[in-house]
């Protein structure tokens, strides 16, 4: 027996397992121990994982394992068999960043798996030593074991049990998912599994028995060593969380060192509930920023494993360390030419958006002002009816030279009503020029009319017979003025009639009382 409490159902030393020999104990876990041994037909070490769940059964004398009472025999056996059949059903796949399994077997009561020993060190060994790595290389590590990952998924399984301590970097620098004894089958039988757990990077559903697990249980993990790595300090408690979320003001303290997608992914990664986080690695993998594609170095294709839990099985699992230290870690960043030639076609985007809009702005249809609101300080008084007093006119001298008209200028007429007096037009002048005209036409002498209408036609700039206040203003001030009392049907423009009105009033303000 091994002299270590740590390591106090570990077998000893030297022990023979068919043609391998133990040589010392790489880690211990909730379901079990992990052996370096020697391969003594093929002389290589290989790394040996043994069913041993602490709370189900322990080390006899004898060196076999047995259930610790007979209440937990049949969930003893009940884990053992998922241990033999989900080892056998990862077998049939292979993924270079999957730990791979070389063989099973049955011995002292329980069952061991065979696996390649890689040199190197675990991922929380390389953040202990070089804390806070950059992303480049973060992003060599996450995406090949994203890849792994997708794998395991694809063959209904789960891990459930991602952290630091179970990634494993090998010399060459290519990462490898490691301790599989948390695992379950996602399409297995209908008995539920005890809650298997790392406090920080188990999800909150892992914490019942009946929890609805998926691939997302994984990712949020998964998201969990990121969050590691990015802050230097292990992520906050999913139960915690539920009444004080404090991973933002975490993730908040990497800023400016770590990219914004990337902080953006691990946050939607560890959300709280299932159904906000992503449902499939795939879905994950294109939140991040692709601005760097990692060229791996190529690696011979491997086969992987799992282990299954027993359903009363509550210990936390533990790391699989080694003591090799790495010789090399991350592969080399080749530049994205792709990404580049996207970024270019996003600004030729952008560029010809803006044309566009400039030219619609150009273009639009220039917006009518609102009319001013109609300020009538008193009510205009009712038109007065007129009659327009005939002057009889002398006749043009037969011979002589004519005498030139005089410029036309405005006279009184007298109004039908002597009570309420008024002016019109009127044109005066030589009387041999000043025609005559029936009672019944206009009010406005022909050629004061003409005068006033030529005045009103400058000021009509866009020839629609109406005057604006914007045609107005500047030309015509006591106009602009009193616009609201020269409009007076109150449609916020002034006609000929009005202006000519308008002209008319302003004589009769001008001509001396008589």
């Amino acid at each position: 027996m091994a002299e270590s409490t740590e390591y106090r159902n570990a077998l000893e030393m030297g022990t023979t397992l068919g043609e391998y020999q133990l040589k010392s104990v790489l880690g211990v876990g909730g379901f079990g121990m992990t052996y370096l041994a020697w391969d003594t037909n093929l002389e290589k070490h290989v790394a040996i994982k043994e069913y041993l769940p602490g709370d189900l059964a322990l080390r006899a004398l004898d060196g076999s394992v047995v259930p610790v009472s007979t209440d937990h025999q049949y969930d003893y056996q009940w884990g053992l068999e998922r241990f033999i059949i989900e080892a056998r059903t990862l077998a049939r796949f292979s993924h270079p960043h999957i730990v791979r399994v070389n063989r099973y077997f049955e011995a002292n009561g329980t069952g061991y798996m065979v696996m390649d020993y890689e040199e190197g060190e675990s991922l929380s060994q390389l953040l202990k030593r070089a804390p806070l790595p950059p992303e480049a290389e973060l992003r060599h590590i996450l995406l090949p074991l994203l890849g792994g990952l997708a794998a395991v998924h694809a063959a209904q399984f789960l891990h459930r049990d991602i952290k630091p301590s179970n990634i494993f970097m090998r010399a060459n620098g290519l990462p490898v998912l490691l301790d599989f004894g948390a695992a379950r089958s996602t399409s297995g039988g209908t008995r539920s599994l005890t809650a298997v757990l790392t406090p920080g990077y188990a999800p909150l559903e892992q914490y019942t028995t009946d929890g609805k697990q998926g691939p997302w249980s994984d990712i949020y993990a998964m998201g969990g060593v990121l969050y590691r790595a990015v802050t230097d300090r292990n992520p906050p408690d999913a139960v915690s969380r539920v009444q004080n979320d404090a991973l933002k003001e975490g993730l908040a303290t990497a800023q400016g060192r770590y990219s914004a997608p990337l902080l953006r992914a691990i946050e939607w990664a560890m959300m709280v509930k299932p159904d906000l986080r992503p449902q499939r690695v795939q879905d994950w993998k294109a939140a991040f920023d692709a601005q760097l594609t990692v060229t791996m170095p190529q690696a011979a294709p491997v086969m992987s494993v799992t282990a299954t839990v027993p359903a009363a099985a509550t210990a936390a699992p533990v790391t699989t360390p080694t003591t090799r230290p790495a010789t090399g870690r991350t592969a080399p960043v080749q530049p994205d030419h792709g990404s580049a030639w996207r970024r270019i076609g996003w600004m030729m985007a952008w560029i010809i958006a803006i044309v566009v809009a400039v030219g619609w702005y150009k273009r639009r249809p220039q917006p009518q002002p609102e009319p001013l609101p109609v300020v009538r300080e008193k009510p205009l008084r009712p038109p007065v009816k007129v009659e327009v007093v005939q002057v009889p006119l002398p006749q043009q001298p037969l011979s002589g030279p004519a005498t030139p008209a005089p410029a036309a200028d405005f006279v009184a007429v007298q109004p039908q009503d002597a009570s309420r007096p008024s002016r019109e037009f009127a044109t005066t002048g030589d009387p041999r020029e000043r025609p005559s005209r029936p009672d019944t036409a206009s009010p406005v002498p022909e050629r004061a009319r003409e005068r006033v209408t030529e005045e009103f036609r400058g000021a009509d700039r866009d020839g629609d017979g109406y005057l604006t206040q914007a045609e107005v203003e500047g030309r015509f001030p006591a106009v602009a003025r009193d616009f609201g009392k020269v409009d007076r049907n109150g449609d916020r423009r002034i006609s000929l009639e009005e202006f000519i009105d308008l002209r008319r009033q302003q004589f009769e303000a001008r001509k001396p009382a008589r």
